[in-house]
């Protein structure tokens, strides 16, 4: 942990944020899908360059057309590494709408906000998801429901996953790989009793945050109607799981924070388990 670091990253980052928050407020709401999108690809980009996280893509990514990606959760900082790969309308539980700056960037950002528990919450979350896979969109969804270390994969809720397939959509799983100084680590997932301060605590101030984006094989909506949401969602946390949990897939360099948003060179590592926060 280095105060310094830390104090200057958090001078920028603040910064940046705040233009955003103008963002959101001033240009978004008047501004085509189009200029939306771009605005969102690089404030994204520039946000995990500030933060110290480089964002590493593996797997062919799906560039255009409606398409819902689904992804294991680690850190609130995954919703712009993937938005910084293609800008992504995600679904997340409401509480995040109320985290301070955070939540209102997210909200800026398009993403639609479900209330846990409710199932008229689902329906409506479902005419949403309807209406951006409609604008030729990207949605994203965390099945899991909370965060976790990183090393495996919880149970995937597929209730949202019928909005998919009832609109003609493919998904996509995405594994979300952390590193820490050139290892697999848990060392910003935002787990625990840990809050977001803490958890800003730990990622501004130190080095070699990168964050891996494994974009697995398509399954195409002809395929998830024949397997129904269940089966789908399930296959999906076992292609996710498989590739987060693998020790020998995927290296990052021991270096600082990468000078660039994106690098697609991967070579192979065994993973050595987390390290302490230092």
């Amino acid at each position: 942990m280095n105060v310094l670091r830390f104090l200057l990253r958090a001078v920028f980052v603040a910064t940046w944020i705040l233009l955003g928050l103008l963002s959101v407020t001033l240009i978004l709401p008047v501004a085509s899908l189009r200029i939306r999108s771009c605005m969102t690809k690089h404030w994204s980009r520039v946000l995990m360059i500030l933060c110290g996280v480089g964002i590493r893509v593996r797997g062919e990514a799906r560039r255009t057309g409606p398409v819902m990606w689904v992804a294991n959760h680690v850190s609130w900082i995954d919703i712009f590494v993937l938005n910084a790969v293609r800008p992504t309308a995600f679904i997340a539980k409401s509480d995040i709408r109320r985290w301070p700056i955070i939540g209102w960037l997210v909200a800026g950002a398009g993403t639609v906000f479900i209330e846990r528990g409710h199932r008229h919450a689902v329906r409506a979350v479902g005419h949403q998801m309807k209406a951006r896979f409609g604008q030729g969109e990207v949605v994203g969804l965390f099945p899991e429901g909370t965060t976790s270390p990183g090393y495996g994969v919880a149970s995937f809720h597929s209730s949202l996953f019928d909005a998919a397939i009832r609109a003609g959509v493919d998904i996509q799983p995405v594994a979300l790989r952390f590193f820490h100084r050139g290892r697999r680590s848990d060392y910003v997932a935002f787990v625990g009793e840990q809050n977001l301060i803490q958890n800003l605590w730990y990622l501004l101030g130190t080095t070699g945050v990168v964050v891996e984006a494994v974009f697995l094989p398509e399954m195409l909506n002809s395929y998830c109607q024949e397997q129904g949401r269940v089966r789908v969602a399930e296959q999906a946390r076992t292609a996710i799981g498989e590739m987060v949990s693998d020790d020998c897939v995927g290296v990052v360099p021991h270096a600082g924070p990468a000078p660039s948003a994106f690098d697609h060179d991967v070579g192979v590592r065994p993973r050595t388990g987390s390290d302490p926060k230092t």
